[in-house]
């Protein structure tokens, strides 16, 4: 039975790197017909909070990626660990060691001093000393002194290590509370994890895992390490690379749909195909396409993808999605025209809904144009055919045919290429030079409102 988990740690936003890193689990099992687990690695008092276990847990929803089984959480299973660290000790696996952290610093700087590598050298590891007074004890794990390590990495392929490169892990913490290594192995055999899928930056805390469940006489899951992402210098994704926090692309207006397929094809791939759905996902999704070369993430083309789906979605829902944003932005939606007319014309040409909603404001509430665009497109000499239009429209039927032919005769009458009139005539609607078709975009806006606006920036242009 294929199982495997996402185990965050609380200390701070779900990011790119992670979110992929879940999706791959989840697809994994899905693909499988296997369940998939979510795990909250809290121990880390000092950094764990419950704000930020409620930003994973919404970042996870909002994807998608509700998990078959959990939230589980390490800080409630402590006696757990207790009970299997116990056992480890009582098998001659692990032992109390009484260094302070005085002793550990000197120790590692004697090291460095001779030109070694700084870890811990094992001093009580056999030690008849009686115990120092007063010490809380942590306990180490002993890990083998010779022979080596090895595992069938399902994305790296077979990786070695030698037992002499790793030093006896602290395995609980004087507190009692359990370190990363020990309490993942306990969990992951407790939860009987088949897949270990995670990003490459655990390789080296595998042989030490791998140690432990020898330890415990436990079979191994298998092991899968991804590739890291990388921003599209070249350098580790981080926050000048743009927002990494998945929460925030839904704050910007990205579709979770377009984030899922985009995180989906950094570092896996199914031949050429660069748009598909979650359904094709789990049916294609296998761990043998993941590559071993770090993934880059490219904003613009997720950008492009998210304006795909923009194109496809269902109007009423990209309505729904749009109107938080137009509030935000001071509009009245009840004054204007239906907001799934105003999508459906600007939709194409959106690459994220804070973009739709943008392009939209000017359907609810009057942009006053910048004296630079009134400068350069109003002019004493536009002027004639601005009022003739104004006159024209006043007697038409409101329709976009009836609209186009009023500014067809007008650009006819007097001498024009359409573009002479029509930016000057956008700018006084609509404040801006880029709008869909104007006869269009009269239309929708109304015809109280376009006279209201025309009749206010008459003003403007020179007599």
């Amino acid at each position: 039975m294929i199982r495997t988990r996402f185990a965050p740690s609380p200390t701070g936003y779900l990011h790119i790197g992670g979110a992929r890193t879940a999706l791959f689990c989840w697809a994994f099992a899905k693909k499988n017909g296997g369940t998939f687990i979510l795990r909250v690695e809290d121990t880390d008092l000092e950094r764990s909070t419950q704000q930020s276990v409620q930003a994973i847990l919404d970042g996870m929803h909002w994807l998608g990626l509700d998990p078959d089984e959990g939230p589980f959480y390490q800080m409630q299973r402590l006696q757990r660990y207790q009970e299997v660290a116990q056992q480890l000790l009582e098998a001659g696996h692990a032992y109390h060691c009484y260094c302070s952290k005085e002793e550990l610093d000197a120790m590692r700087e004697a090291q460095r001093a001779r030109g070694e590598k700084p870890r811990y050298d094992g001093r009580w590891r056999d030690s008849k000393e009686t115990p120092p007074a007063g010490v809380t004890p942590v306990l180490r794990f002993k890990t083998p002194l010779t022979g080596e390590v090895t595992w069938d990495d399902q994305v790296k392929g077979l990786i070695t290590v030698s037992n002499e490169e790793l030093d006896d892990l602290v395995i609980l913490r004087g507190d009692k509370v359990p370190t990363y290594n020990f309490g993942v192995v306990v969990d992951d055999i407790d939860m009987s994890i088949s897949h270990v899928i995670r990003g490459d930056d655990h390789v080296n805390n595998t042989p030490r895992q791998i140690n432990i469940y020898k330890a415990l006489g436990v079979a191994l899951p298998k092991f899968a390490h991804l590739p890291m992402i990388l921003g599209s210098d070249g350098e580790r994704l981080s926050k000048r690379h743009g927002a990494v926090s998945v929460m925030q692309y839904r704050d910007d207006g990205f579709l979770p749909e377009a984030l899922v397929n985009y995180l989906a094809r950094l570092g896996w791939s199914h031949g050429d195909e660069e748009k598909f759905s979650r359904e094709q996902l789990v049916e294609w999704f296998d761990l043998a396409h993941i590559s071993r070369s770090p993934a880059r993430f490219n904003p613009e083309k997720l950008a492009w993808l998210n304006q795909q789906y923009i194109k496809e979605a269902d109007m009423r829902r990209l309505a729904e999605l749009t109107t938080p944003f137009l509030v935000a932005d001071g509009c009245n939606l009840t004054d204007g025209p239906p907001l799934d007319g105003v999508i459906g014309l600007l939709r194409d040409r959106a690459s994220t809904l804070r973009e739709l909603a943008d392009s939209a404001v000017m359907f609810y509430r009057a942009l006053e144009p910048t004296q630079a665009l009134r400068a350069q497109h109003y002019s004493a000499a536009i002027r004639p055919a601005i009022v003739d239009l104004h006159a024209r429209l006043q007697g038409a039927a409101w329709d976009r045919p009836a609209i186009n032919e009023a500014i067809k005769a007008v650009v006819a009458a007097h001498g024009l290429k359409m573009p002479k009139l029509a930016m000057p005539l956008r700018v006084m609607v609509t404040g801006e030079t880029h709008t869909p078709s104007i006869d269009a975009t009269l239309e929708l806006i109304g015809r109280d409102r376009v006279f209201a606006r025309m009749d206010a920036e008459l003003k403007h242009f020179p007599a």
